[in-house]
């Protein structure tokens, strides 16, 4: 960030802590040590049901299990939001729990978030597709009248700021009405799909610290993008 922009996001920081008020961050890593298979609906009222908890996938070169990746990012991605002076609600902080979807999307209405950042990485049966991506509620989503706009919008601030890394690969920004957080979700939402743990070249450089760094840096960037424009 240049340091124009830090010094005016400082002050903006200094104006919203003198009268008491703070951004406030909902960070889910997605996934937990043991699936839950147990069904639950995917939407308020819906008679659709998806699992409690998925299994998440495994990297295909390090070996490490999604869930372990998702809270060690989520962690890094914690610690910089705090920093920049943010709020920050953790749905989970340690492996052995059983957090449901729908509980996960109710942490982060109570808490009343600015902004609901869920950590995955993805995988497919092509081994050689790889690249983030962005998740956001579609318009049909349930909760869409309240939070597709805002959601799309901190996509688009997030993405643009990812590009900036030299050599990432983008799969864009992906609209879905089937995913149980986002249709539990009273608060802007999106997933943050790190990249492919399907693809070894991929798993590797998301093992890395230095890579890592750079899209935590990104996310943060992007995210204070975002409320920059509200």
């Amino acid at each position: 960030m240049c340091s124009e922009r830090r010094k005016f996001v400082v002050i903006l920081a200094l104006f919203f802590s003198t009268f008491a008020f703070s951004l406030t961050i909902c960070i889910d890593p997605g996934h937990q040590k043991e699936a839950d298979l147990t069904l639950e609906p995917i939407a308020p009222g819906s008679e659709t049901t998806k699992a409690r908890v998925s299994t998440g996938t495994r990297g295909s070169s390090t070996g490490i299990p999604e869930y372990v990746f998702n809270l060690e990012f989520s962690f890094m991605l914690r610690d910089r939001l705090l920093q920049e002076g943010y709020e920050v609600v953790m749905t989970r902080d340690s492996h052995d729990v059983n957090i449901s979807n729908v509980e996960r999307a109710k942490i982060a209405n109570e808490a009343n978030a600015d902004l609901c950042i869920r950590v995955h990485a993805d995988y497919s049966s092509d081994s050689s597709l790889k690249g983030f991506m962005l998740l956001i509620p579609s318009e049909t989503s349930a909760q869409s009248p309240l939070i597709y706009s805002d959601s799309k919008k901190a996509a688009e601030k997030i993405m643009a700021s990812l590009l900036q890394i030299d050599g990432i690969d983008s799969l864009g920004i992906r609209p879905r009405d089937d995913i149980t957080g986002f249709n539990w979700s009273e608060v802007p939402v999106l997933i943050f799909e790190a990249g492919f743990m399907s693809n070894p070249e991929e798993d590797v450089l998301l093992s890395t610290r230095d890579y890592r760094e750079k899209l935590v840096e990104a996310l943060v960037t992007g995210i204070e993008d975002y409320f920059l424009t509200k």
